[in-house]
């Protein structure tokens, strides 16, 4: 979950970059339902219908399936909740915008186990290593760049002066987890409903009176 830049116009892709690109939207979606460890060049082949050899010719070992999977749900993630966003006026509005498209992106992107990234976290919590370091990574970018959204909020006046943005942004990836947890036992419709309720609760508790 790596928020970034809005991105440059580029050149049409290659046959090879888009092959690349059709395995690892497989490779995403296998590790949401499924787990980064099971994901390894043979369960890809099987689901892609392509050769091991060929998978071998764009990802050289499990280890840099794993990270490019890594690398591409979060890039998607970026793609779907971020991008928006930023067409929307810096303050509050931009928070709002984050959020909402930050609840319903596993839903529109068809991820059956919800984000890769957060699963990716957990699944390697305890487990040292490059997919850890990178997951950790990316959470943490993650956090710097909302914790500037809610600044932005807060340099617009729409949040009180005296708003601490690190605890704002800390209690909004809370709910979201929440909402992922929420949305396998109440469903989605009432996850989401509750979820707005609490994210609306926090921003008006800091807003400029």
């Amino acid at each position: 979950m790596t928020p970034a830049a809005a991105p440059a116009t580029r050149s049409a892709p290659t046959k090879g970059e888009e092959t690349r690109a059709q395995i690892l939207a497989a490779a995403v979606q296998h590790a949401s339902a499924a787990g980064f460890e099971s994901l390894t060049i043979g369960t890809l082949a099987e689901k892609t219908g392509m050769s091991k050899s060929g998978l071998f010719a764009h990802f050289g070992s499990k280890l840099e399936l794993q990270m490019a999977t890594l690398d591409e749900a979060a890039r998607q993630f970026t793609e779907a909740v971020f991008y928006p966003a930023f067409n929307v006026p810096r303050g509050l509005k931009r928070m709002q915008a984050l959020f909402e498209n930050w609840i319903s992106w596993t839903r529109r992107s068809a991820l059956p186990g919800g984000c890769p990234v957060d699963a990716a976290t957990r699944e390697y919590q305890f487990q040292p290593g490059p997919m850890r370091d990178a997951a950790l990574g990316r959470q943490k970018q993650l956090d710097r760049e909302l914790t500037k959204t809610v600044q932005l909020a807060i340099d617009t006046g729409e949040l009180a002066a005296g708003t601490d943005p690190r605890q704002i942004a800390f209690e909004m990836v809370g709910i979201i987890l929440v909402y992922y947890r929420a949305e396998q036992v109440v469903g989605a419709e009432e996850a989401t409903r509750r979820a707005r309720a609490s994210f609306e609760r926090l921003t008006s508790h800091h807003i400029t009176r």
